[in-house]
């Protein structure tokens, strides 16, 4: 098994893959108790589907790869701390832990706007690591929206 710092490596190449498609740079890598790994990025405006976040294509790949919609025992890294959206699927799906390295004070739905995954009134809560290379997730985030402005 890898560190959680090496599996964030992993999530920022991918995330760095969506800034080169013109799609905000989250990446994503999911990691099955037996350690077979997925990733994937945002594709929103490529695949045309407002759900396509990095979050939600990695739970899709996984999910088809084993044939449930229950991920037990499951790992989620993903450069951007996840919105409403990704929180839920990542409820419904049972994710055992989450780990982002950038905070999103404006649609955060993991610790910085709501706290969705520690819900005690949910029939699911997730551990969380918040941080984890947050300085490298943050700057590449920054540098995506200073080129779209120029």
């Amino acid at each position: 098994m890898l560190s959680d710092e090496q599996y964030m490596e992993i999530a920022l190449q991918q995330a760095e893959l969506a800034a080169e498609q013109g799609e905000v740079p989250v990446g994503a890598v999911l990691v099955l108790a037996g350690g077979q790994q997925f990733s994937a990025h945002n594709a929103p405006i490529l695949n045309h589907d407002a759900t396509a976040h990095a979050e939600i294509q990695v739970i899709r790949a996984a999910c088809a790869a084993i044939g449930n919609y229950r991920l037990v025992g499951v790992q989620l890294f993903v450069t951007l701390e996840p919105c409403t959206m990704c929180a839920g699927a990542i409820i419904h799906a049972r994710i055992a832990r989450v780990v982002y390295g950038a905070s999103e004070p404006k649609t955060g739905a993991v610790e910085s706007l709501y706290q969705l995954l520690s819900d005690k009134r949910l029939n699911h809560q997730t551990e969380l690591k918040g941080g984890v290379l947050a300085d490298e997730c943050s700057a590449q985030i920054k540098s995506f929206f200073k080129q779209r402005r120029k």
